[in-house]
This record gives structure tokens, C-alpha cells and sequence, in this order.
């Protein structure tokens, strides 16, 4: 056994045993870095897509309904259950699952509910009360539609800054509700609406983060063809709701070329 002699002949360590020390202090170390992978490992079968024999056990993605606002094919021609790659921790419980392509996808039975909490909730507020901010461009169109017939004043290009937190400025408005389209794109019209205290209902896709929110409609926010018929839908219960003396254009008016789309694959 080698052992190491100090100046005034005393026997120091053994080396065997700092040997050892150092087997142990690399098992350790081994240990950790097999741990690190497995956590690692964990965290990625995390946000793969849901496995087929688990989908068993949740709603279809496609679930036919007796009372649905409308038939669950326009929901599909409209794209409105297909979200972003990106899922947020505040709307996971809305998605269904995943695609191949990674794309998010909410369940259309679901997309029919909360489109109808959300008018009913809508139809709580009279349209002098209420104000729509959709900056989105491809929304504009369904915004300014959706203006014309509930009554509800739009900004559908600029929203100005101070219009409700200050009270000195010549366009000044006292709202009871604001109606937003996306509340990233819309952030400024959320921050003023809750820095007033008043509610707040916004339409939110898969990467939307929803502090601040009183009321979520989940769907689609980023195509024409989704808010075309977002907007469409809560107009025709709007008008149903409030008893306004108006006739909603068919979803055709509301959406451009709908004849010829087709529900995706």
C-alpha cells in the first residue's frame, strides 16, 4: 500500500483512500448527469402530440352537436379550431391535441360553447357600452361588418391611446365593455380596460396569454376566414339577444369565396 512521508517523517493520507474519495465524488457526478437526462427525456414526451390509445379517453376532435349555432363542417371550413404551434400555459386546457405538422387544435364542440357563452355575455352590455379593437388586418372586414349591424362602435386600425383612461382628450369615451380580437395585438385597449376596472372579452388562440381577461372565446384569431365567422356568429346572437331590428347578412357575406372552401383533411 503506497503511503506519502511529510518533512518531519510523519505518514500522511493513504492514497488509497483519496482514491476512493474520487470514485465516489465521479459516481455521484455519473448519477446527476443520468438524472439531468431522464428529466430531460420526461419534459419532451410532455408536448408530443397525445398518443392514439390516450385520445380514446377525450372528446373527438370533430363532435357533432343538435343545437350547434352551425353545422360543425362551416366550423371546419373555417379553420377556426386550428391554433398556433405555440401553446401557452393559460389555454392549454382548451386544446384538443396536436397535428403532425405541430399545429394546436381545439375541440369544435367545445369552439360552439364558449362562442355562445361568449354572445350571451356579450349581449349583457347594450352597444352604446361596449367597444370592439381589432387591429388584426385580416379582421377587419368581419369588425366593421359586425359594427354596422349590433351598433357597437370599432376600431379596426388604430386604437387611440388615452381614448378611455383620460379624460381630457377631445375623444374621450366611457365604456362598460371592451371587445378585443387578440389581446397581444390589442394589448393597449386591455391595459386601459383594466387599468378602469371594466371587463374585458377577447377572442384567444393557443399562444395567447389571458391575465386580465373577464371572459375567453377560444378559437382561431390569426385568419379571415376563422374571425369571419367568430364575428358572424356572435352578431346573429347578439341581434337575437338584444331584439335589434336588424337582418344578419348569411355567412357568405361574411366571408370571402365560402362557397368554394372546403373542410381540411
Amino acid at each position: 500500500m503506497a503511503k506519502k512521508k511529510t518533512t518531519n517523517g510523519e505518514e500522511e493520507v493513504k492514497v488509497d483512500a483519496v482514491v476512493e474519495d474520487t470514485d465516489n465524488k465521479k459516481s455521484k457526478a455519473d448519477a446527476l448527469k443520468e438524472r439531468a437526462k431522464k428529466l430531460a427525456k420526461e419534459k419532451v414526451e410532455e408536448v408530443k402530440e397525445i398518443k392514439a390509445s390516450d385520445i380514446k379517453k377525450t372528446k373527438p376532435e370533430v363532435e357533432e352537436k343538435k343545437d350547434a349555432l352551425v353545422p360543425i363542417e362551416d366550423y371546419l371550413k373555417a379553420s377556426i379550431h386550428l391554433g398556433t404551434r405555440v401553446i401557452t400555459p393559460d389555454m392549454r386546457s382548451y386544446v384538443y391535441r396536436r397535428r403532425a405538422d405541430g399545429l394546436a387544435v381545439f375541440n369544435t364542440a367545445m369552439l360552439d360553447d364558449k362562442i355562445k357563452e361568449g354572445a350571451e355575455f356579450l349581449a349583457k352590455f347594450a352597444p352604446q357600452d361596449v367597444i370592439l379593437v381589432c387591429k388584426r388586418e385580416s379582421g377587419w372586414k368581419a369588425a366593421e361588418m359586425f359594427s354596422k349591424l349590433t351598433g357597437i362602435r370599432v376600431f379596426a386600425k388604430k386604437y387611440p391611446a388615452g381614448i378611455l383612461t383620460n379624460s381630457v382628450l377631445d375623444n374621450f369615451i366611457e365604456t362598460e365593455l371592451v371587445f378585443i380580437a387578440d389581446p397581444w395585438l390589442d394589448k393597449n385597449a386591455l391595459q386601459d380596460a383594466n387599468r378602469i376596472k371594466i371587463p374585458v372579452l377577447s377572442i384567444c388562440d393557443t399562444n395567447n396569454f389571458t391575465q386580465g381577461i373577464t371572459k375567453i372565446i377560444p378559437g382561431n384569431n390569426k385568419s379571415a376566414k376563422s374571425l369571419g365567422i367568430i364575428f358572424y356568429l356572435l352578431t346573429k346572437v347578439y341581434v337575437e339577444k338584444r331584439k335589434l331590428k336588424v337582418e344578419v347578412p348569411g355567412i357568405a357575406e361574411w366571408i370571402d369565396g365560402w362557397d368554394s372552401l372546403v373542410p381540411p383533411k
